[in-house]
């Protein structure tokens, strides 16, 4: 998720700052949160939001897996329900949600006593600490995602996750801009910005996808793992460009450069230096005698490697992939992944559910009509998203038996991420109405539809999608 990667402008920091749902350096926040009279509220209100989230994420799951749709996909609906669309159980500021729309609230009003001095207070702290609960999920997502991924065979692949993720970044950009300005006259740095949007793609929902359909270590699923992965990579290039566009009308060199030296630097480092370390982490792991010998060691790197490439203004996300990665080529990796996954279990969850809550679907209400201009646009919006996504996979090359059309429709969704673009446009200022409206909703479309067509198209002709055993199948020693 890119809430981050802009390294001198200081404005778009800001700006980007204000929008980051895990910004928890509010003192006067935290001095509120402190005091005798809001904390039981507050934890309160994070025990019911909790509810509230595994219940959504349960029953939306267990509706769409007795379907035979993706349960992720039940995941992301029951955000819808409970969050700012519909039942306003669980709403965010960064949502358009405030502690007078929240039932939640008013839930502890009834039940709890919660004052009403308090209530600004309480639905803040809550909305923050759900939200950073929210990204230790995905960070956690990624780790097992690294766990469950071959080095070996997203080597083997790279050249073709590179392309898929290039194509995948300028076809989209260029096509959405050009045809933002050409066919509803658009200025230029917002038809850029817009552009930029379409660019995204959500690889924490494409991954627990494939994870699902048990195509994460086939080669597609390895080829769209690496070109997302990549694209996240060029995501935040392509941010800090657009958005240093956006404050000063003019692009720091220095800037894309330290970005680009920085991610490669840190995805090749990290995975050199981790295979070296391997043998010296097994033999840390056989030393300790306390519980948790294997499962904190390998929480401490991946968190270590998360806390690096965040402060190196890349994503904390990509971090934890590596470290997976890494950690994939140990004798320890079968272990550790049946370890890993009661924790995925109980913080996975809540990151689908926030993502989804926090989406506001009345923006395709056409009978609101400030909403009909930004309709039109989104709908050509989402066919540059859907298209310029979908060629990417026939850029594959020198596989024959691959699944071209999965692996263009694996790059999608746009998610968290798309909605980090339409969040930064709106906080400079340089998005107008419709055309903010119109990048939300393709960014809802995008990425509700991934799921089922990613379940369609791997459908098509399945035995032509196995992987070469001798590519990708583990050692004995490594697994």
């Amino acid at each position: 998720m890119n809430f981050g990667g802009l390294i001198s402008a200081a404005p778009v920091f800001d700006a980007i700052a204000w929008f980051d749902p895990i910004r928890i350096g509010s003192t006067s926040l935290l001095a509120s949160a402190s005091t005798a009279d809001n904390a039981p509220f507050i934890f309160a209100g994070i025990l019911a939001s909790l509810v509230v989230i595994y219940l959504a994420s349960t029953i939306g799951g267990e509706v769409c897996a007795r379907l035979n749709l993706p349960p992720v996909l039940g995941q992301l609906i029951g955000g819808l329900v409970v969050g700012i669309s519909a039942l306003h159980l669980l709403v965010f500021p960064e949502g358009g949600g405030d502690s007078s729309n929240s039932l939640l609230i008013r839930f502890l009003e009834a039940t709890a006593g919660l004052s009403v001095d308090g209530v600004t207070t309480t639905f803040q702290i809550d909305s923050e600490v759900i939200s950073v609960l929210s990204e230790i999920g995905v960070v956690i997502l990624l780790f097992e995602i690294g766990l469950e991924s071959n080095l070996q065979e997203l080597l083997r692949v790279g050249t073709q996750a590179t392309i898929v993720a290039i194509v995948g970044v300028v076809t989209p950009f260029l096509f959405g801009t050009l045809g933002l300005i050409t066919l509803f006259h658009i200025s230029t740095v917002p038809a850029i910005f817009a552009g930029a949007a379409l660019t995204a793609t959500s690889i924490g929902i494409t991954a627990k996808v494939l994870a699902e359909l048990n195509y994460l270590n086939r080669s597609e699923g390895q080829i769209i793992i690496g070109a997302a992965v990549l694209d996240d990579v060029l995501g935040i290039i392509v941010l800090a460009v657009v958005a240093s566009l956006a404050k000063t009308g003019e692009v720091e060199l220095t800037n894309i450069l330290y970005l680009i030296i920085s991610s490669v630097v840190f995805l090749v480092g990290t995975i050199l230096i981790g295979r070296w370390l391997n043998p010296y982490f097994v033999q840390l792991v056989d030393a300790l005698k306390t519980r948790g010998q294997l499962l904190i060691p390998a929480l401490i790197f991946a968190f270590v490697l998360s806390y690096i490439a965040t402060v190196i203004k890349l994503e904390a996300i990509l971090g934890a992939f590596t470290a997976g990665l890494v950690l994939a080529e140990t004798q320890k990796c079968r272990e550790l992944k049946s370890q890993v996954v009661p924790i995925a279990d109980i913080l996975v969850p809540i990151f689908f559910v926030v993502v989804s809550a926090k989406t506001d679907i009345g923006v395709l209400n056409p009978a609101v009509p400030a909403n009909r201009e930004g309709l039109i646009m989104a709908s050509f919006l989402i066919v540059v998203a859907i298209l310029g996504k979908v060629v990417t996979g026939f850029t594959v090359f020198g596989q024959e038996k691959v699944n071209r059309l999965a692996i263009g429709v694996g790059m999608i969704p746009r998610g968290e991420v798309g909605l980090v673009f339409a969040g930064i446009g709106s906080a400079t200022g340089v998005l107008p109405p419709a055309l903010d409206a119109a990048i939300i909703v393709m960014v809802i479309v995008t990425t509700f539809i991934a799921p089922p067509l990613l379940q369609i198209v791997f459908q098509r002709s399945p035995e032509q999608n196995l992987p070469q055993p001798e590519a990708i199948a583990p050692s004995p020693e490594s697994r």
